[in-house]
C-alpha cells in the first residue's frame, strides 16, 4: 500500500482561495470542531464516516483534505475512503495543530479539551488510581496492567478504543452529529459551507 498523500498548511491554504478549492473535512469530534476550525470545514467525525463512507462519498466529487488534531485520524479517514475508491484524497500534515502553528486563521467556539487530551487524562486516572488502591486491595494492580497494555494496543495498532469510547460522550458530540445533517451540508452549494 502506498504512503497517503500530503498537503501542507502553506499549499492546503492557497488552494482554498483558488477557483477550484478542495473540499476539507474535519474528522475529529464534534466537540473538538467547534473549539476551533478551518473556515468553510465540513465536520465528519471519523466513526460516522466510516459508518455512512458510501453515502458521504457519493458527495465528494472535487479534491478532499483531510483535518484532524495531528493526522492520525485523518489518516484513518483516508484509508476507509481509498477502500471506497475514493482517490482524489489528502491529509493535512499535522493537523490542525500545524494550521494553527503556522499561523492561519480558525474559527472559535467554545473552547473544549481535544480527544487525546481526554484519553491521557481517563487512562492516567485509571492507573494512578489503581497503583494506590492496590495498596489495599493488591489485585487493583491489573486494571492498571490492564489499560497500560491497552494504551500500548492503541499504538502499535494506530487506534484507540478508550478514545472511541470518549467519542460518543455527550461532551464530545454535537448538534449536528448525525449523516443526514452531514450529507446535507455536502449537497449543499459552496456557500452554504459549516464553519
Amino acid at each position: 500500500m502506498t504512503a497517503p498523500a500530503t498537503i501542507d498548511s502553506q499549499d492546503l491554504s492557497e488552494r482554498l482561495t483558488s477557483a477550484a478549492p478542495p473540499r476539507v473535512l474535519d474528522v475529529r469530534t464534534p466537540g473538538e470542531f467547534e473549539t476551533a476550525h478551518i473556515a468553510g470545514a465540513y465536520n465528519v467525525p471519523l466513526d460516522l464516516l466510516r459508518e455512512h463512507r458510501d453515502e458521504i462519498i457519493r458527495h465528494l466529487d472535487e479534491d478532499v483534505v483531510l483535518v484532524c488534531r495531528s493526522g492520525q485520524r485523518a489518516t484513518q479517514a483516508e484509508e476507509t475512503l481509498r477502500t471506497a475508491g475514493l482517490n482524489n484524497v489528502h491529509i493535512l500534515d499535522g493537523g490542525i495543530t500545524a494550521w494553527e502553528a503556522k499561523g492561519f486563521a480558525v474559527n472559535r467556539g467554545a473552547q473544549r479539551w481535544d480527544l487525546e487530551r481526554q484519553v491521557r487524562l481517563v487512562a492516567g486516572s485509571i492507573v494512578l488510581t489503581s497503583v494506590l488502591g492496590s495498596i489495599a486491595a493488591p489485585k487493583l494492580k491489573w486494571l492498571a496492567a490492564g489499560v497500560g497494555g491497552g494504551l500500548a494496543f492503541a499504538a502499535l495498532s494506530n487506534t484507540c478504543a478508550m478514545g472511541m469510547l470518549l467519542s460518543k460522550l455527550p461532551y464530545n458530540r454535537g448538534a449536528t452529529c448525525d449523516a443526514q445533517t452531514v450529507v446535507s451540508q455536502l449537497v449543499g452549494s459552496p456557500d452554504q459551507k459549516v464553519g
